[in-house]
Order: C-alpha cells, then sequence, then structure tokens
C-alpha cells in the first residue's frame, strides 16, 4: 500500500473511531484535555487563542474557551479563505455561526479578522500526531498552507502551534512531506506533549 492510500485508510479509521464515543467518554475527554492544556503556560497568558469548532467527533473545546474569555484572552476561529488560506475572527459563546462551504460553522459577525502570524496560540485540529509533531490533517492543506512561514523560523515562536487530539490518535510515526509544519506541543485528553523534547537533533541557532 503506498503512502497516499495509507493516510486515506488511517483518515477513515480514526474518524469513524472518533464518532464511535459514548456522550460521557466526550465529557471525560473534555476534561481531560482542559487539565492538559492548564499545563501550557501560554494558555494561560496568550492574548489571542485561535481554536476550532468541533465537527466529526473532534475533540471538543468546550470546557477550554469559557477560562480563556474569563482571564480577557481572546479566542478566535478560523475562517476560509482565497487559495486555502485561513483567517481568524474573534468569537464568543453565542455569537451565531453559519456553516462555510465544508460545513464548518464560521462566524457571522467578522471583526477585523487576523492574518495567521498576528496569532499567539493555536489550538490545530488532527486526525494523527506522532510525539515529534507531524500531523495528518484532513488532506485540504489549509493549516500547512497558512502556518507556512514558520517553517522559516527558529522553534518554538510566536504562534505557538498546539494539536488537540484524543489519546488514541496517536500513531508510531507521521512521514512528514516537504510542505508540512510541525506542531510545538500537543494536548490529549490524557497528558501535554513537548514535540521539541522528542526531537533531540533539532538545533535553535
Amino acid at each position: 500500500m503506498d503512502a497516499i492510500a495509507q493516510r486515506r485508510e488511517l483518515r477513515q479509521c480514526l474518524t469513524e473511531r472518533r464518532k464511535a464515543l459514548t456522550p460521557q467518554q466526550r465529557i471525560a475527554a473534555a476534561q481531560g484535555l482542559r487539565r492538559s492544556l492548564e499545563q501550557l503556560p501560554e494558555y494561560h497568558t496568550d492574548t489571542r487563542v485561535a481554536g476550532y469548532w468541533a465537527v466529526n467527533g473532534e475533540l471538543a473545546l468546550n470546557l477550554v474557551i469559557p477560562p480563556l474569555l474569563a482571564r480577557g484572552q481572546q479566542f478566535l476561529l478560523p475562517l476560509l479563505g482565497a487559495e486555502r488560506q485561513l483567517r481568524f475572527a474573534p468569537w464568543s459563546a453565542g455569537e451565531p455561526v453559519e456553516p462555510n462551504r465544508h460545513g464548518i460553522p464560521e462566524p457571522v459577525q467578522v471583526r477585523a479578522p487576523l492574518a495567521p502570524f498576528q496569532l499567539d496560540l493555536v489550538l490545530v485540529p488532527l486526525l494523527a500526531f506522532d510525539r515529534r509533531g507531524q500531523r495528518l490533517g484532513y488532506g485540504g492543506g489549509y493549516y500547512d498552507r497558512s502556518f507556512a512561514f514558520l517553517n522559516e523560523q527558529a522553534r518554538p515562536t510566536e504562534p505557538l502551534l498546539v494539536g488537540i487530539a484524543y489519546d488514541f490518535q496517536e500513531v508510531d510515526s507521521i512521514e512528514p512531506a516537504r510542505w508540512d509544519v510541525p506542531l510545538d506541543f500537543v494536548a490529549t485528553d490524557r497528558e501535554l506533549i513537548d514535540c521539541h523534547a522528542e526531537r533531540p537533533r533539532e538545533t535553535h541557532a
């Protein structure tokens, strides 16, 4: 089986496993995710924090967002832009959303959307990850295109990229493509993983 077919099969398998979770399992996972993110100093202090609207069984951020807003931090959701680039719009609970062309809710009342380089912390959805920070996304390439500029900088830097996943979405290794942008951390329902600590050969000149 070639790499493309392997990725397709892995995407399908993990999507089905997420969708099969019970409501109780989803609640417990959301609680575990909050505990994991609380170990990350930037979660408590960064001003502009982008996330996502959970769909198709993704690990929900419903317990992660309220503490941000209570501390006066800004939470933003992605907007699909031209050439598969993302912009990010401020959003608070209760504000209206509408589905984009992929059926993912986006804010309706967009107030001065931000470019990726203007963010401080980004909570990134994914289908699979490894401990070196390689991520298997959904195949659209939106995040890799939008944050490609980070590959030209010494990491970690801003924005900090934190993958969000259930513990069972971890795999031994994901072979990176040349355009992939690795994650700095992965926060699961069980732990916070420092991906730079798992890349001992990486140097930050």
